[in-house]
């Protein structure tokens, strides 16, 4: 996915305002954004959240949430809140969200759209809070989405789609009023993290090129993408020479002359849109010193890569516990 501008006329900020203003509700009562397990976030309110578009005041604890950004809806729910209305970048399909995530409705929300969302569709659910943590993240985007409801956009310094795990935690923790169980879940993903390097130590150090194959062909990813930083907290170091093709971008197209820079202490690929044996029948690929002595992790199973790439803590918890005994492996 490659992150460009989001662009809508005024028409759709007018038609998104006269549903707004003709969906006031005195009572929401019933509403499935605050499945809380029986704890309850009241106390916390008011709350002010500092995102890169100012300060956001949240003046009572939301009831109807709306998650938009990528890995948004999941997060909510790890923290016991249920969005009425989520964002499926990753088109899982269902209630939107990944396996691990699964079960953790008592309603499914309604799917909104990612990159393009339908305005007219968020404001009629009346939403209390908008969370776009992880998106695009343009100014306009966050202006649109302000008008509806109180918006916890992207948090400052960050480009488009690359905030990290614990500034998602900590963004929708402090605007839920979950800054405890955002904390706890923060640490148990760190601690997940240290346990796995610490039982390999022949991580530490090993450079890693970290693919994907698209119909386009094959790219890299660089520092800032949540998957060189899940590498990264295990030890390894994102190639040099992929590093040195960053631009402002997490990734890096890759031709077929420069398919070689794929090559490292270890390599790891995954498909997006096509089929794993699209790139693995590939010559230049097979090519590869390092498929070639077997250091490499091929991520053929669309859940697993899923996990991998999406960059929330309930998704890194599950991608941790698959491809850790993977890289070792390939190492060995």
């Amino acid at each position: 996915m490659s992150p460009r501008p989001f662009l809508r006329g005024a028409a759709v900020l007018a038609a998104a305002a006269l549903v707004v203003t003709g969906c006031g509700s005195d009572d929401d009562t019933g509403s499935s954004a605050g499945g809380d397990g029986g704890s309850s976030s009241s106390g916390a309110f008011p709350v002010t959240v500092s995102t890169a578009f100012g300060d956001v005041e949240i003046e009572e604890e939301p009831t109807r949430v709306v998650a938009l950004g990528w890995g948004d809806a999941e997060t909510a729910l790890a923290l016991g809140v249920q969005p009425v209305g989520a964002s499926d970048w990753l088109a899982f399909g269902g209630e939107g969200v990944g396996p691990w995530s699964e079960g953790l409705y008592d309603e499914a929300p309604e799917i909104i759209g990612t990159m393009e969302p339908s305005f007219e569709a968020i404001a009629a659910l009346e939403p209390d809070l908008i969370l776009d943590t992880k998106s695009a993240g343009t100014q306009e985007r966050y202006e649109l989405l302000s008008r509806i409801a109180p918006t916890v956009g992207m948090p400052e310094g960050v480009d488009a789609y690359q905030t990290t795990y614990e500034q998602q935690l900590e963004l929708v923790g402090q605007a839920l009023g979950r800054t405890d169980e955002a904390e706890e879940l923060a640490a148990d993903v760190a601690q997940a993290f240290d346990d796995a390097a610490a039982a390999h130590p022949e991580f530490e150090g090993t450079e890693v090129a970290v693919a994907a194959f698209t119909s386009e062909g094959f790219g890299a990813y660089v520092q800032g993408d949540a998957r060189v930083d899940f590498m990264e907290e295990l030890g390894f170091v994102n190639d040099p020479e992929i590093q040195e093709q960053a631009t402002d971008s997490f990734f890096v197209g890759v031709s077929e002359e420069q398919v070689s820079l794929l090559d490292a202490g270890l390599t790891v690929a995954f498909p997006i849109g096509t089929e794993a044996s699209e790139f693995t029948s590939n010559p230049l690929w097979q090519a590869l010193p390092s498929v070639q002595d077997g250091r490499v992790v091929v991520l053929d199973d669309p859940v697993l890569a899923n996990a991998f790439s999406i960059g929330t803590a309930p998704g890194i918890l599950y991608a941790l516990e698959e491809t850790v005994p993977m890289f070792a492996e390939a190492l060995s």
